[in-house]
């Protein structure tokens, strides 16, 4: 049977691995990846998020051993991986395309990896029929690959990946190529998997939402660095910058100037004669340029507006129905593209693009943050 480990009794004291001071060029001029230094616990569901050309395939590459690093070190506990061959890192990897043998059905690719390691035919047989189990496909297991659908290729790829129970699993853009709903149903199968078995996962995507919701930990790269590393409810309310607010779900920003600073707290000015107030962000100090941070849920319109300590005046651009709410865009301050989220059953039908209307919000829910 594959091992049953919570994730709680994880041990959180010693990383699984470790990235220490790696930095990745290909031209010998431009760091493809900057002094990367990254700590992954055993139990941990870790994801590298960032834009194209950002850094984290090539972290994933070089944890993987298909890249070396040009300067620093990566650990396995206390082994150093720089010159180990990816084959004897004992990692599950899953790939986009799924890279399934296409001449074998779904238990030889699943038999695979336990044949090169030449274990005893009868657990090996054990193996394959308790993940043929655990992924629903054992009536599936004399079919090839082609006779699959996305998604059930995507689930004998992971079973692969899992059946010689690796310590780490690694998985590149591994739901990229599947429709929306499917999309959605396999991000929880993997979570669920990984809750169930005590998996160690390093996974990445460019998807924010995918990344929300199967993570415990979240490394938003951007040309190289790792901008802010961290559970997905403190990215998306705790932005530690202004590229890290923009990413990670729908935001407003407005360009701003910090007039006053109080504890935490700050105010703000913008556009012309407008200000705010606002949670103040790391490294700011009074005088300094910022940009502000608001989600669109967080902007009320018109009467729910009315006792809330920031209202200004914005003009409707255009509604767009999304089934249970309405994105209501709106121009404020000089920015034509200013979103407020609005619920069906609060929305007034009788608004009109063109037509004033009162924005407002609190305190808490604007973030000051750098604006470099």
């Amino acid at each position: 049977m594959l091992t049953n480990t919570s994730l709680s009794s994880s041990d959180h004291s010693t990383p699984l691995v470790r990235f220490d001071a790696v930095q990745k060029t290909y031209d010998g001029e431009n760091l493809v990846v900057k002094d990367l230094n990254l700590s992954i616990h055993k139990g941990e569901f870790v994801t590298l998020l960032g834009p194209s050309g950002s850094g984290k395939t090539t972290c994933l590459m070089m944890l993987a051993g298909f890249e070396v690093p040009t300067s620093g070190d990566i650990f396995l506990e206390s082994q150093r991986l720089n010159s180990v061959p990816p084959h004897k890192r004992n990692f599950g990897m899953v790939f986009q395309n799924y890279a399934l043998f296409p001449h074998m059905t779904v238990e030889e690719n699943i038999r695979y990896p336990l044949k090169t390691r030449r274990l005893p035919a009868a657990e090996i047989e054990r193996k394959v029929s308790d993940i043929l189990d655990m992924i629903q496909l054992r009536e599936f297991a004399k079919r090839r690959p082609t006779q699959l659908s996305g998604g059930q290729q995507q689930r004998v790829a992971l079973a692969r990946s899992l059946v010689f129970e690796p310590q780490l699993i690694l998985m590149d853009e591994p739901l990229g190529a599947l429709d929306k709903q499917l999309r959605e149903r396999m991000q929880l199968e993997i979570k669920h998997l990984h809750q169930q078995l005590g998996l160690t996962v390093v996974f990445v995507t460019h998807d924010q939402s995918e990344a929300l919701t199967m993570s415990d930990r979240v490394a938003v790269f951007n040309d190289g660095v790792i901008q802010q590393i961290d559970t997905p409810t403190n990215l998306y309310e705790f932005p530690a910058n202004a590229f890290v607010a923009q990413f990670i779900g729908e935001n407003n920003t407005l360009p701003g100037r910090v007039e006053s600073v109080q504890g935490h707290d700050c105010r703000v000015s913008f556009g012309e004669g407008f200000s705010t107030g606002a949670l103040l962000g790391p490294n700011l100090a009074q005088g300094d340029a910022t940009r502000l941070s608001i989600r669109p849920e967080r902007v009320k319109l018109n009467g729910a507006a009315t006792q809330l300590p920031n209202r200004l005046q914005g003009k409707v651009h255009e509604f767009i129905y999304l089934g249970d709410h309405l994105r209501v865009r709106c121009e404020l301050a000089g920015n034509d593209d200013f979103v407020a989220r609005v619920p069906v059953d609060d929305f007034s039908s009788q608004l009109q693009p063109g037509d004033i209307v009162e924005l407002g919000w609190r305190n808490e829910d604007v973030r000051a943050l750098n604006a470099s």
